[in-house]
């Protein structure tokens, strides 16, 4: 932990932050956990390469594994300041903030019933995870799937298949698509 008494700058500065700031800085390092952002109107840290810090959820709208799949070391980026970490000394900020929430748009253009063409991007134990649109993903639940059984064991759907689904459900709240295979069968010629 680092001390404010030890530290006062750093302390003096993060605490003259509100919730939804933008700050601008520059990628100081990119690590497993998230990305380090020297901060162009804040101090040095003493002990970490950037005062402030992004978790990898808060990198972007869309499921991120590598922070370097979304940032660079020395990239400008604008953040929305999130909160004051006391433990850390750091501010956590958030870049997908600063850009549109594509499942609110997906929201808007999308019906319960509605058909839609996606690729299978996971087999799960309980269905199917599928890619409705570039960064949505809906669940397929088993009892959905066309011949259940099958699937899963994934062996009859992969990564990459693709597959027609009807949207059953959408909660905004928690940004997630519920789909159904059976609900929407292949169009019969």
């Amino acid at each position: 932990m680092i001390e404010p008494s030890e530290y006062p700058e750093l302390w003096d500065f993060l605490g003259s932050l509100h919730q939804g700031d933008l700050l601008t800085g520059t990628v100081s390092a990119v690590e497993p956990f998230g990305v380090f952002v020297a901060l162009d109107d804040g101090p040095e840290h003493p002990l970490f390469p950037g005062v402030g810090f992004i978790a990898l959820p808060e990198l972007s709208w869309q499921r991120c594994d590598d922070a370097s799949d979304v940032v660079q070391v020395g990239q400008r980026v604008s953040c929305e300041f999130l909160q004051f970490d006391t433990y850390n000394g750091e501010a956590r900020l958030s870049l997908r903030a600063t850009r549109p929430d594509p499942f609110e748009a997906f929201a808007e253009r999308t019906e319960i019933g509605q058909r839609l063409h996606g690729r299978v991007a996971k087999v799960l134990p309980f269905g199917v995870l599928v890619e409705v649109a570039e960064g949505i993903e809906g669940v397929v639940h088993l009892s959905e799937l066309l011949e259940p059984s099958a699937n899963a064991t994934g062996k009859d759907l992969g990564p990459g298949d693709d597959i027609t689904v009807a949207v059953t459900g959408l909660d905004r709240r928690r940004r997630t698509v519920s789909l159904s295979q059976r609900q929407a069968p292949p169009h019969r010629r």
